[in-house]
């Protein structure tokens, strides 16, 4: 099994959560079955960015941009809150000053996107990756920090799939196949 422990973790001191994909109308087919497991890792998640905040440690979404290649985040954001199947999930993860904001156009939170240069200028060797869906964006964007040598940590309470199962197996694939740490939220961001 690979170390979690990461190159980059002992040049750059901060850890980063991502929160990937949380921001979304839900409208695609899967989008239903994926709603109330997305919905119980949304409060995690929620949880989770207060400890990092508190902390003073960095919130950054990552999230697709529904092919609205015009669109910012706000206005994103402000669409799926306007009555879409996942306007809860954008509420109960509302962003606050001092958050960052990075729009993919495909899977990986790295591809085609600032997400490195951001984290480098911040200081980060270690992610928390949160959000939807685990055998999806999350394994991608959880892989590719892996190859560029982020510590990686993908607790299983803050990421959902279409069904229990297609999460545990990718939470599994991430943590056998790359060592990646999958403990629990309550152990991200403690005290110490």
């Amino acid at each position: 099994m690979a170390s979690t422990a990461g190159i980059r973790n002992g040049d750059h001191q901060r850890t980063a959560l991502l929160v990937v994909d949380m921001i979304n109308p839900l409208d695609f087919e899967g989008g239903e079955a994926l709603m109330p497991h997305a919905e119980a890792a949304a409060r995690a998640i929620a949880a989770l960015a207060r400890r990092a905040r508190g902390r003073g440690e960095p919130v950054v979404y990552v999230n697709d941009n529904f092919m609205r290649w015009q669109a910012d985040f706000r206005e994103i954001v402000a669409t799926v809150r306007d009555g879409t199947r996942g306007s809860g999930l954008a509420g109960e993860l509302a962003p606050v000053e001092g958050d960052y904001f990075v729009l993919k156009p495909k899977h990986s939170g790295f591809l085609a996107t600032p997400l490195e240069i951001l984290l480098e200028k911040l200081d980060v060797g270690r992610l928390v990756v949160t959000g939807v869906a685990t055998d999806g964006c999350i394994l991608a964007t959880a892989t590719d920090a892996h190859m560029r040598e982020y510590a990686v940590q993908v607790p299983p309470d803050c990421v959902a799939a279409q069904s229990e199962a297609r999460s545990r197996r990718a939470v599994e694939l991430m943590r056998d196949s790359m060592g990646i740490d999958v403990r629990p939220s309550r152990e991200a961001f403690a005290e110490g």
